[in-house]
């Protein structure tokens, strides 16, 4: 209920989590442009569908985050890599229509990625035989002279197939308009041309914003709102009521910042069922009664327990902050604006990569998959204004472009790396050794996102709150 909340007022309410969002890219796609060297899979179906898909992810933290973009940004990067653990506290997908709006925002940026590869291609004239958005059985599939355009079942990834080595391919083996024939500045302008894309999107969309709604800006003050009461809530049957601002907790004093919430959650699951102290302010947060006068509690809370024995109150808690808009007055401002927006999430996207190798250990208690990433799109279609819309769909373009361009294998960042040795060595690198890297890549992004998958389904059906 937390996290549910969390993502409730995810876009509309100050920052309720602060920047522990670590962006995973969603559906990593463009796996299918080949090689290193412009080659691909007999079958480019399957390898590219795993490929396209790397998981994405969001935060466990069950709290809400008003300064939402980075509590995405924390959550989707990780999971792109396959890597983590479970989630610290549940989520839910609920309200049909907000769950479609987040798959089609998911889908329309896969699809941004791939028309970033097909007309790289499509404009040098190379031969693409496929393009898709999505795996699984076709829902829409057009043939046409060249390439066979499909919409498919499952909208979390998509793919650009090239017929190379398509034991099917009917084009002769020297044809110079097949990518891996072509030179090494032409399959990198295809390969990096996905990356590019969303890059381009995601300005688009923040100059849209800063025009429109404008970017939100926060002003904190110290403590922790309590926003929400569960109907189990240990928090309630103590005295604590919605509106309250918690100024401490064991003694321990909340700053004016979002990470406050971050160290109340911590010290609500490390408690188990310890009992809490709370220094408590009322008639100051929102959901007091008008003109009530302000008071200082105390307050002694026994938690509840989850079966992993981690402490839950049953609360909903946000960043003790007012939200302001500020909205470009000129042309040079809102490109001012959106840059340093762009520079800002994009900081915290890689950070948030970074941090899955330098602190291995916290990270990847953030990671997780596609299932959880809709479950945060959903909540913030239905608790936000558009600035929680444009904000994640420029966080996850952004996260989609950082994560590609890693070195890895099987991202576009690992085919531009070989492409980069060939050019170093003056000649194409070993097939075979090509392929075996590639596979590689592909068995980790699929092993991972099944796990991720698995994982979010059963946080889904079990619902952790704090």
């Amino acid at each position: 209920q937390q996290q549910q909340q969390q993502r409730r007022t995810l876009a509309s309410r100050p920052q309720q989590k602060e920047l522990n969002f670590r962006c995973r890219g969603v559906g990593g796609s463009g796996g299918g442009e080949g090689g290193g060297a412009g080659r691909r899979d007999a079958d480019p179906d399957t390898a590219t569908a795993v490929v396209a898909a790397p998981p994405v992810a969001v935060d466990a933290v069950a709290v809400v985050n008003r300064s939402w973009d980075k509590w995405v940004v924390g959550k989707v990067g990780l999971a792109t890599l396959g890597l983590g653990s479970a989630f610290g506290s549940g989520f839910d997908i609920d309200g049909p229509a907000s769950t479609v709006e987040a798959v089609l925002v998911l889908a329309s940026i896969i699809f941004v990625h791939e028309c970033g590869h097909f007309l790289a291609a499509r404009t040098q004239g190379i031969h693409v035989s496929k393009f898709s958005v999505g795996f699984g059985p076709n829902l829409i599939a057009y043939k046409g002279p060249e390439v066979e355009y499909s919409l498919r079942a499952i909208p979390l990834g998509g793919f650009v197939a090239f017929p190379d080595d398509d034991p099917d391919c009917p084009y002769p083996a020297d044809d110079p308009d097949l990518l891996r024939n072509r030179p090494i500045k032409d399959r990198a302008l295809v390969i990096g041309a996905g990356v590019t894309a969303n890059v381009i999107f995601a300005l688009a969309i923040l100059l849209t914003q800063v025009n429109t709604v404008g970017f939100n800006e926060q002003s904190f003050q110290p403590g922790v709102k309590v926003s929400q009461l569960l109907s189990t809530s240990a928090a309630k049957d103590y005295g604590i009521r919605v509106g309250d601002v918690i100024l401490a907790v064991n003694g321990e004093v909340l700053g004016s910042s979002g990470g406050s919430v971050n160290t109340v959650v911590e010290r609500v699951r490390a408690s188990g069922a310890t009992p809490l102290h709370f220094d408590i302010e009322r008639g100051a947060g929102k959901g007091a009664a008008a003109g009530a006068p302000r008071e200082r509690l105390s307050l002694d809370v026994k938690p509840n327990t989850a079966p992993s024995g981690e402490g839950r109150i049953g609360v909903q808690l946000e960043a003790n902050a007012e939200i302001h808009k500020r909205k470009a007055k000129d042309t040079f401002d809102a490109v001012s604006l959106a840059g340093q927006e762009f520079t800002r999430l994009t900081y915290l996207v890689t950070k948030s990569l970074f941090s899955l190798v330098s602190n291995f250990q916290a990270a990847k208690e953030n990671v997780s998959g596609p299932i959880a990433i809709v479950g945060v799109g959903a909540e913030v279609m239905r608790g936000s204004d558009l600035s929680g819309l444009y904000s994640f769909a420029s966080v996850i373009n952004i996260n989609l472009a950082v994560v590609n361009i890693l070195p890895l294998p099987a991202l576009d960042g690992g085919y531009l790396f070989l492409i980069g040795l060939e050019a170093l060595r003056g000649k194409k690198l070993n097939t075979e050794l090509e392929q075996t890297i590639t596979a590689s890549g592909v068995i980790l992004l699929a092993g991972s996102g099944i796990f991720l998958i698995l994982r979010d389904t059963v946080n889904l059906i079990t619902g952790l709150h704090l």
